[in-house]
């Protein structure tokens, strides 16, 4: 269940920022939601987080930025959603310490910097298609990295961390009352 709830989280990072105009804080707990459902739901369940997150883009593209929707120029951030899903389900499923989680975050982050960057690129004429326009497109794009990286270090360190957390307090707590019975 909480694994949906991570899901639920995500979708909402994407939504409620245009409902309250909120939309220069640049905070988004999809890497983070994607990894921690990646994690704890099945491989082929992976897809329901998909479907929720193009919803998402479709309802975003043409209710909000009032844009038409081209499936193709969704189709690399579809596929790196389930990339994400798929890679929490191998890397964090079973042992999710705090240096995979870390890891993860950047992974994550850096391949949707890498791979979103490329595709802007690649099919838009806003930077020159040549070697110093790819690099201009980088460079103009660190600032959104940084905000992701930092959005997905949150999101995935609470997701991850504060069961953790939970766990830990608990085994105190009995540990304490088991050491406080007379003998």
């Amino acid at each position: 269940m909480a694994a949906y709830f991570a899901l639920i989280v995500a979708v909402l990072s994407r939504i409620l920022p245009h409902t309250f105009g909120t939309t220069s804080v640049g905070f988004t707990a999809v890497g983070g939601g994607l990894l921690y459902f990646g994690a704890r739901r099945g491989r082929w369940q992976g897809i329901f987080a998909v479907l929720a997150l193009m919803a998402t883009d479709f309802y975003l593209t043409t209710y909000v930025y009032n844009y038409p929707f081209h499936v193709s120029a969704y189709v690399v951030t579809w596929l790196w959603y389930a990339g994400v899903c798929l890679f929490g389900h191998q890397v964090l499923a079973s042992k999710p310490s705090a240096l995979r989680v870390a890891g993860a975050v950047l992974a994550t982050s850096t391949s949707f910097f890498v791979l979103s960057n490329l595709v802007v690129w690649a099919g838009s004429s806003m930077y020159p298609h040549t070697a110093p326009g790819l690099a201009a497109c980088y460079v103009a794009a660190i600032p959104f990295y940084a905000n992701d990286v930092m959005s997905t270090a949150i999101t995935a360190g609470a997701f991850f961390g504060l069961p953790a957390l939970a766990r830990n307090i608990a085994a105190s707590v009995r540990d304490g009352l088991h050491s406080q019975r007379p003998a």
